[in-house]
């Protein structure tokens, strides 16, 4: 399995994604997903809105629609974290909503 740059670098380029790929972004950019036990792995995003990220395996393959919504979203993360530079982007919602992050147990 290639690594994350190197799996964005072939979103870019419009290649075919496997859905473990696009899933193994995901979590790297966004933490773990929520699945009530059906298709759909949906990612909480630090922002309200869009762009949002649903995803959903097709027989192995990921939806190209799907992966220009990862690549919309990881571009927005980018631009967030360039605006506050000194917060972690896993501490996003918090920096957005100008509160501070909690704590971690």
């Amino acid at each position: 399995m290639a690594g994350v740059d190197a799996i964005l670098q072939d979103m870019e380029a419009g290649k075919e994604i496997r859905f473990r790929d696009l899933f193994k972004v995901c979590e790297h950019y966004f933490g773990q997903s929520r699945n009530a036990g059906g298709s759909h792995y949906i990612f909480k995003m630090p922002w309200p809105g869009d762009p949002r990220v649903n995803i959903q395996n097709d027989k192995g393959r990921a939806k190209p629609y799907q992966v220009r919504q990862v690549l919309s979203a990881v571009a927005k993360l980018a631009e967030v974290s360039a605006t506050h530079p000194s917060k972690q982007t896993t501490s996003l919602t918090g920096a957005l909503s100008g509160r501070k992050p909690a704590k971690r147990r």
